[in-house]
């Protein structure tokens, strides 16, 4: 049996073999009860952050990522003891070994590992943070910390990146990449130019709140609810419901119309009555129209009424009026309750539209 384990293969013992199959068996056996104790004990470190978070939320983000760290890392650490074969120690490119290669490939698989379980980490922060914005009102922190976890993700991608760089080229490469910065920084800084003024404004955006999410923009020729602020973009549901992307830079630099913000709604109605009408029944008519405005509660003080031009076919009426009511159906059945009522007013009095133009035109402003 001694015999057996003490005999060379590939230039170690079988001893060894069984030992690193053995313990990559057991690991592959335990790594998710051992995975799931660690993010337990990491768990009771942090969740007097957010009593809200469930124990299983945060197992379920660092499990799979933990069972991979912990695989590869009981691997490198196991076949260190190993020497590698002379006979499989070819050149595979230039001066570069298998030998090399397979060292650089570990290394890399160790990196992304460990750039996972760093994402999982930023992903809860997020949800912790995200679990206590919500016990506010302003829904602008819900969005406000979506923006700094792809902000985090984007700078350990980076990171992450030149690590990578360093592994599978060198640090030397590293070092002439930073002292090219110097050089070459003026000549990137115009070729980013767009994207770093959309991430400058994007900043703008949530320091300034000119608009949060889930408010009612017009910008340019778009006009819809805002549902996403990016790093580089707002994303806004227009009313046609298509979604539209719109570079922050232009949510900043143009004139942007906030209407979740306006105080009141402004309605212009224009009627045209038959010049056939009676001067004493207009005027009648004139009267019970402001006496109806000023009985509904919905309509504010200092609307307008009254005769604002006539040609030879027709009178022109003009009623306009100021309301708080914002919310959409509610602003419309106003409206259609103020219609209703002239059209009513117009049958008591029998005045009658023209027979040839009958209009009547109902425009919405706002202030």
């Amino acid at each position: 049996m001694n015999e057996f384990l003490n005999k060379v293969f590939l230039d170690n013992p079988v001893q060894d073999y069984l030992i690193l199959i053995g313990v990559l068996l057991f690991v592959l056996i335990v790594k998710r009860y051992v995975s799931k104790g660690l993010a337990a004990i990491l768990f009771r470190l942090v969740r007097h952050w957010s009593p809200q978070i469930d124990e299983k939320d945060f197992v379920s983000l660092l499990l799979r990522p933990l069972e991979y760290f912990l695989l590869l890392t009981t691997f490198m650490l196991t076949i260190d003891r190993f020497t590698f074969p002379r006979i499989l120690n070819v050149y595979v490119y230039g001066k570069a070994t298998l030998q090399n290669v397979t060292d650089t490939l570990l290394e890399l698989l160790l990196s992304m590992s460990i750039i996972w379980i760093v994402l999982r980490l930023i992903d809860f922060i997020a949800l912790v943070l995200e679990k206590k914005a919500d016990l506010t009102e302003d829904k602008t922190d819900n969005q406000f910390i979506i923006f700094f976890r792809d902000f985090f993700k984007a700078i350990v991608f980076i990171m992450g990146a030149i690590a990578f760089i360093r592994i599978l080229f060198g640090p030397g490469l590293v070092e002439k990449i930073i002292a090219g910065l110097g050089i070459g920084a003026a000549a990137l800084a115009l070729a980013a130019k767009e994207s770093i003024e959309n991430l400058i404004g994007s900043f703008i955006i949530f320091f300034d709140k000119p608009f949060r999410v889930g408010d009612s923009v017009k910008v340019d020729s778009y006009q819809g609810a805002v549902e996403k602020i990016g790093l580089r973009s707002t994303r806004i549901r227009t009313l046609e419901k298509t979604f539209v992307t719109v570079p922050n830079k232009k949510m900043v630099d143009s004139i942007l119309d906030n209407l979740s913000l306006r105080t009141q709604q402004r309605v212009a109605m224009k009627l045209e009555l038959g010049t056939d009408t009676q001067a004493e029944a207009l005027l009648l008519f004139l009267q019970d129209v402001r006496q109806s405005l000023k009985s509904n509660s919905s309509v504010l003080e200092n609307f307008t009424v009254n005769l604002n031009d006539f040609t030879k076919d027709t009178y022109v009426i003009q009623i306009i009026f100021n309301t708080y009511i914002i919310e959409g159906n509610q602003y419309a059945a106003l409206r259609e309750s103020v219609s209703l009522t002239v059209i009513k007013l117009l049958e008591a009095r029998g005045i009658k539209l023209p027979s040839t133009t009958t209009s009547v035109t109902i425009t919405d402003e706002r202030n």
